[in-house]
């Protein structure tokens, strides 16, 4: 019981004084540093948003782009098709141009597939961006907490 009543108070000041000690800049001297690494953060966030709303912006061109490339490809294909049919009773010129429509709606094809990769890489490249926004705005808060504490740190 005597180590309860003991370890109780000890733990909790150390809870309490955590923040202060896990701070990077302690000292008044160290506010150049800590400014410094607060205008890297601040003009890394800022690249960020700008990257990041690019990105946002150039999506709905790249869905545009897939939505027509699909259109193209299914086109390619129906054609591709009916010629197919008649080559099946007609002369060897309707299978060549069967087989002509065949490999160009395989390529379209190709190119809608292409187009709708674009798209997730996309995505994944806004996801990624949005990841790295909010980890250096959680920085740029720590990093504005630090500077409240020297500023409120008797000299």
């Amino acid at each position: 019981m005597k180590t309860i009543k003991f370890l109780l108070p000890a733990f909790l000041l150390l809870a309490l004084n955590l923040p202060v000690f896990s701070q990077k800049y302690k000292t008044a001297s160290d506010t150049v540093k800590l400014n410094k690494e607060y205008v890297k953060v601040s003009n890394d966030i800022a690249e960020l948003t700008s990257k990041l709303t690019v990105a946002q912006k150039n999506l709905p061109g790249y869905h545009t782009r897939a939505d027509d490339a699909d259109a193209d490809a299914q086109k390619t294909a129906d054609a591709s098709s009916q010629q197919a049919y008649k080559a099946t009773s007609g002369d060897m010129g309707d299978a060549r141009s069967a087989k002509k429509k065949a490999r160009k709606a395989y390529k379209k094809a190709g190119d809608a597939k292409d187009a709708n990769k674009k798209i997730k890489g996309q995505e994944k490249k806004i996801a990624k961006l949005g990841a790295q926004l909010h980890k250096k705005e959680a920085r740029l808060q720590a990093l504005e907490d630090m500077r409240l504490t020297l500023r409120n740190t008797p000299l």
